[in-house]
């Protein structure tokens, strides 16, 4: 049974196998890899992301190669590490460190500073952006952990978790940023959805607290019903919001229950969707909460979690742009993030 301590250092195998940096380094140019497959399959759908995004310059294969400049030396390093572990530590961490120069200082710079462009100026572009970083709120609070074992010459096979400050402040970022976001657009009620997330990372760190363990029942039931209120408000924003459907609001009409009249997708894959959605939504309301990574941590449920989040924002990229495609289509007053009108009509 794994240690309930959040002050020990977890021993895992999984770390042994592939150390905590090449985990965030997989993960994050694995998002790059997904990003052009999304372009690259929505072109076939005759959908032009690039146009709304304001980058018609930019397809797929820009973005595999892309994707190929991060690939091949972080597989090259991983083989050259296996090969050569004995010699400590120091390659996982500065592969890392180069994975994030590459990736988030030429790609989310923009976003965490500069906030929302003009509409005109690619402002479906950068929500894109900012909702893709919500999904990487968990590596985003690895990396902290990475470059702690960095500075204090731990080994990669050990990870610790014990930040109480740093680790829950890193995950309330990227709702942070996109919660700003939503206020300076006016978006009270989107605002809303990210702001759910602060209670349940807050709660969950409260919970790692000896000093409040006479409370512990009380706070463990907040965190649930915080954990439980940002799945289902979140999961209600992509179906209603986000991807227009009528589930949750009028699904009986003239199209096919709880979908809408116009769509370009296969009917199969909007129910998948939703299904699907619903419970990954789940999966990482709770993963968000640091108190639990000892439960998740076993046999690199993290990691396994990690994937799962980026395979959802994946899936969920390529409904966001058909809705924002379509309603481009039919009204072109209606921009990204009004709950408009929806498309009704044959």
């Amino acid at each position: 049974m794994a240690s309930l301590d959040p002050n020990e250092e977890l021993d895992d195998p999984f770390n042994k196998l592939l150390p905590l940096p090449y985990k965030l380094s997989v993960v994050l140019v694995l998002g790059i890899w997904l990003w052009g497959l999304n372009l690259q399959i929505l072109s076939s759908y005759r959908i032009d992301a690039a146009s709304l995004i304001r980058s018609p310059t930019i397809d797929h294969n820009d973005i595999y190669r892309y994707a190929s400049t991060l690939s091949v030396p972080l597989t090259a390093f991983i083989l050259l590490w296996k090969t050569f572990s004995s010699h400590g530590d120091l390659l996982p961490n500065l592969t890392l460190i180069g994975v994030l120069v590459v990736v988030f200082l030429s790609t989310f710079r923009r976003i965490a500073i500069g906030g929302l462009a003009k509409v005109e100026d690619g402002k479906f572009g950068d929500v894109l952006l900012a909702d893709a970083l919500t999904s990487y709120a968990r590596p985003l609070s690895e990396l902290y952990i990475a470059t702690t074992m960095l500075w204090r010459r731990q080994g990669t096979d050990h990870v610790d978790r014990s930040s109480m400050v740093m680790v829950p402040l890193l995950l309330a970022v990227p709702f942070a940023i996109r919660f700003r976001q939503c206020i300076t657009d006016s978006q009270p009620y989107n605002a809303l959805k990210y702001a759910t997330a602060f209670p349940a990372i807050l709660l969950s760190t409260l919970l790692r607290s000896e000093r409040l363990s006479p409370w512990r029942g009380t706070i463990s039931t907040l965190w649930v019903a915080a954990a439980i209120c940002n799945a289902l408000y979140s999961f209600y924003w992509d179906v209603t919001c986000d991807w227009d459907l009528t589930l949750l609001t009028r699904p009986a009409g003239d199209y096919p229950y709880g979908l809408r009249s116009k769509r370009i997708f296969a009917d199969a894959a909007y129910y998948a969707m939703i299904g699907l959605d619903l419970v990954l939504r789940f999966a990482w309301a709770f993963k968000l909460s640091p108190h639990l990574e000892h439960f998740y941590d076993i046999e690199g449920g993290i990691f396994v979690l990690e994937l799962l989040e980026v395979s959802r924002r994946f899936l969920w990229i390529y409904f966001r742009v058909e809705t924002e495609w379509l309603r481009t289509k039919h009204s072109s007053d209606i921009i990204l993030g009004d709950v408009g009108p929806k498309i009704d009509e044959d």
